[in-house]
């Protein structure tokens, strides 16, 4: 194992479309009896911290993240038509993914602030669950802070393909959140400006690969290329 390549979900594979805040709005519906007030505010947060904060926000006591999980997983499915019907693949990320798997060496996964459940309704909305060995991401559940979920990814390839701890590992993402939780855990980062941040916030953010979208297949799997073994 080479290279491992961890995407993130939202605004850098897919287009949600507005449907992930009502997954969220219909979880905490579904916990408290009542709307918020206001969405959730995401922007490249985990799920554990997104429930969190809409519960503190409206002054209401935080439930055991079972019941959230739970309620999320839930909501997720119900919205997957809406999700397919409303959303759509982002350019490239089609013939991305499946350059990317089909690269000797290389294990192609997420890392994302969805859980695990929500996280395959969105790829298989678009087809896109069969082109990654999802086993191996890592998930809105399993940290709070985003950095922290780069060691648990690690930690399933090493269980699972035998990868070394110090795989080389490069993070796909389109937020400073991706872009610092890469630089953080000795990770490198491809950013994509596809979703609210610009080309040039990536950039300060500290990215130095940054592109505008994913599809220049050519380009996006060299840069792949040159971190490998790094």
């Amino acid at each position: 194992m080479e290279l491992f390549v961890l995407w993130d979900i939202d605004h850098t594979l897919i287009e949600n479309a507005g449907v992930s805040k009502e997954i969220y709005a219909a979880a905490f519906r579904g916990l408290s009896g009542r709307e918020p007030t206001e969405p959730a505010r995401t922007e490249g947060r985990t799920d554990r911290l997104i429930m969190r904060d809409m519960f503190v926000r409206e002054g209401l006591p935080v439930p055991d993240w079972h019941f959230v999980e739970t309620a999320l997983a839930q909501a997720g499915e119900a919205h997957l038509e809406e999700l397919r019907r409303r959303g759509t693949a982002l350019p490239g990320v089609h013939d991305a993914l499946k350059a990317t798997s089909a690269q000797t060496g290389w294990v192609s996964s997420v890392l994302t602030g969805n859980i695990s459940a929500n996280a395959r309704v969105k790829l298989a909305a678009f087809g896109l669950d069969s082109l990654l060995d999802l086993p191996v991401g890592a998930y809105g559940a399993d940290a709070e802070l985003r950095p922290h979920l780069v060691a648990v990814a690690r930690e399933r390839a090493q269980r699972r393909h035998g990868a070394s701890a110090g795989i080389s590992t490069v993070l796909v993402g389109d937020t400073p959140r991706d872009v610092e939780a890469a630089l953080t855990t000795g990770s490198r980062i491809l950013a994509v400006a596809s979703g609210i941040h610009t080309q040039e916030e990536l950039t300060a953010a500290g990215a130095v690969e940054v592109l505008p979208d994913l599809s220049d297949t050519k380009r996006v799997l060299g840069i792949l290329e040159s971190f490998a073994g790094h």
